[in-house]
């Protein structure tokens, strides 16, 4: 039989405020376990939440960005439920009436080809604490620094129908949170993770199959796994003739698993009501219509700028716009250089493998985007070749001034002087007798051999097309 996989995404996006959601607590990363919590957080008797306009002000901006509803009337609501690290025994959320409403986005295919994801709701809530199991002998310890640390869940409809197009969709939405900058989009530190639900049915029927909620993935890489792990799993419960229970698993990335964690609640179950400390949020058309204005360039309309401005591919173009920074550093080099493809190649290249392999983010490269530039620059006037600008770029990247300091403190400038090279060809020429006669007798590939010769006597620095020119001219003489 076949089977059609079904996946909707809850993506849980910690919002880039300095304090809490209800409260002044500080969200700062990093601080000594429950010294960021407060007594508004900890819901202790007498006190009131109060209501960090900059929050909505956040949620108004994605909402914008992906062409959403926005209510005019939102509403927060209690949701019930008790776990240790949540002491008040409700979550302040978002149920009936959520900032955003129904909205899209359009996320690109491995083949090329796009699709447009619905975004179902997206409500402003707060976070929980957090459960610590390492390092207590059994026990487990609780932190609530993060209880109240203002969030954004964003609900997409069940339409991703792979791994691949759910990552492709959350890749997406984290890209399109870091442009408005309302996010940083830290996975490692929690501010950018999701909950996947997960359902296979055979292919055409229209009914949806019993899904599982993965809870908390904060990785691409584990998304695509979890996911993955869990749709073979069903597939194999199903055929096996068991049936697949509604329940909320947890992704074991060291195993590669998922395991039960407990049976999957409806709405019911957490006996939701509108919170009766906080009014409803009233958002005026006037404020909807600033917030348009400061919203930024966003990925989809600057790769269809980079496309047509620099001639780029869709494919450089989609590469360099996936976040903000890296387009920003890349038409910095594209505009100085005045080589909008070199330097394409350049920051998509030796850059970006230079930042991957020390695991940096572009806005901590020791190469800033003048330098690079300056660099581009060097081998446009055929100062430097395109070998020994990797040479430079290394050096540049360990700190040891830029392209011009470097070129001119290592002797690095190309040889470009005609009389030069000529003489190097015809040392060459008469130096391998043999290799000529095959040259002659059509190995046309032997020229390889005479460039490289020629290459290694000059270091690189010969200019590679004045030399390819002077050996065919007298080859064929």
């Amino acid at each position: 039989m076949e089977w059609e996989t079904v996946i909707g995404l809850e993506i849980h996006t910690q919002l880039a405020t300095s304090s809490k959601i209800f409260s002044g607590a500080s969200t700062a990363y990093g601080a000594a376990p429950n010294t960021q919590a407060c007594a508004v957080d900890l819901g202790l008797p007498g006190v009131l939440p109060v209501l960090n306009a900059q929050v909505v002000n956040m949620a108004i901006k994605f909402g914008l960005a992906i062409n959403a509803e926005i209510a005019p009337v939102s509403v927060f609501a209690r949701k019930n439920y008790f776990y240790p690290d949540l002491p008040k025994g409700y979550q302040i959320s978002q149920y009936e009436l959520p900032i955003v409403g129904l909205g899209a986005v359009s996320i690109e295919l491995e083949d090329g080809s796009s699709k447009t994801i619905g975004v179902t709701r997206a409500h402003l809530e707060e976070d929980a604490g957090k459960s610590l199991h390492e390092d207590f002998h059994g026990m487990t310890g609780i932190d609530l620094n993060r209880a109240g640390t203002p969030l954004l869940e964003i609900v997409s409809e069940p339409d991703m129908r792979s791994a691949q197009e759910a990552v492709a969709y959350m890749k997406k939405i984290h890209s399109i949170v870091r442009y408005l900058e309302i996010s940083d989009g830290n996975m490692q530190e929690g501010s950018f993770r999701c909950d996947a639900n997960v359902s296979v049915r055979p292919k055409g029927q229209q009914e949806f199959g019993t899904r599982s909620e993965l809870k908390n993935i904060n990785s691409f890489r584990f998304v695509e796994r979890a996911i993955e792990f869990e749709v073979e799993r069903q597939i194999e419960l199903i055929e096996a003739g068991g049936e697949v229970v509604q329940e909320t698993r947890l992704y074991d990335p060291n195993k590669g698993e998922t395991r039960p964690m407990r049976s999957k609640e409806e709405a019911m179950d957490y006996r939701y009501f509108p919170d009766p400390d906080l009014l409803p949020v009233e958002i005026d058309t006037n404020l909807i219509e600033s917030m348009r204005q400061t919203l930024p360039e966003l990925p989809d309309a600057k790769r269809g700028r980079f496309v047509t401005d620099y001639g780029l591919s869709d494919y450089d173009a989609g590469f360099l716009t996936t976040s903000r920074d890296m387009a920003d550093y890349y038409e910095a080099v594209a505009k100085e250089s005045a080589e909008a493809k070199l330097a394409a190649n350049w920051v998509m290249g030796e850059l970006s493998s230079y930042l991957n392999k020390e695991d940096k983010d572009v806005t901590d490269s020791p190469v800033t985007a003048s330098m690079l530039a300056g660099m581009i620059t060097r081998i446009k006037d055929s100062t430097i070749s395109g070998k020994i600008a990797k040479d430079v770029f290394d050096a540049m990247w360990q700190g040891e001034g830029d392209a011009d300091a470097i070129i001119e403190s290592k002797g690095l400038k190309q040889i470009t002087d005609s009389g030069e090279i000529e003489a190097l060809v015809d040392e060459v020429i008469a130096g391998n007798p043999q290799q000529v006669e095959q040259f002659k007798a059509g190995k046309d590939k032997m020229l390889g051999f005479f460039v490289g010769q020629i290459m290694k006597a000059t270091q690189g620095k010969a200019n590679p097309a004045q030399v390819n020119e002077l050996l065919i001219k007298k080859l064929k003489e």
